[in-house]
């Protein structure tokens, strides 16, 4: 059987993965592999203008462009092992994604910034400071064992990063009632 990937933007957790399958299965598509970023489904006929409408009415979209589907991927890859992954493991994100992609990281490097406007170092800084946040609110974990879980040297480098992005401390940030947390598809440089 022939298959067909698509690309999908904006799937950044496991209810996007629902609501997108969803969708399909609204449109009697049938999926044979869903993740993150991406549908593998059977190369049958479809209207595509029609999904993409019905994807884009629950903040979704498929990506054709060869660049932006790369975008994505980088972006569904980062946001799997920093949001999702359980045990901390020491990584080199630019050998992660070059083994992921099969690509050179220089050339994955230059697309994304290309694409999104900023670099995927930044966009990882900004990704894993929305796993402090969340980890500050599920209030579990103390900031040493936040910063070893998302690779930082220490306490320091974390709250001086954080500071950075944020404009707050960690302790002012955990004292803070006010929910300050951005969505992980809309992540952007302040």
């Amino acid at each position: 059987m022939e298959t067909k990937i698509l690309h999908i933007k904006n799937m950044v957790c496991d209810r996007c993965i629902t609501a997108v399958r969803q969708t399909l299965n609204d449109f009697q598509i049938p999926v044979i592999a869903i993740n993150l970023g991406k549908v593998t489904i059977p190369d049958t006929p479809f209207d595509k203008q029609e999904l993409n409408e019905a994807l884009q009415q629950i903040g979704f979209s498929l990506v054709e462009d060869k660049n932006e589907t790369l975008t994505e991927q980088v972006k569904a890859l980062l946001i799997e092992k920093i949001h999702y992954q359980t045990e901390p493991d020491k990584i080199n994100y630019s050998d992660y994604l070059s083994h992921k992609l099969a690509m050179d990281y220089a050339h994955i490097s230059k697309k994304f910034s290309k694409t999104e406007g900023l670099t995927i170092e930044k966009y990882i800084i900004l990704q894993k400071i929305e796993k402090v946040k969340e980890l500050i609110d599920y209030d579990e974990l103390n900031f040493s064992e936040i910063a070893y879980r998302l690779h930082y040297s220490s306490v320091a480098h974390l709250s001086k990063q954080f500071k950075k992005i944020t404009g707050l401390t960690l302790s002012q940030y955990k004292q803070s009632d006010a929910a300050k947390r951005q969505s992980l598809d809309d992540l952007s440089p302040h």
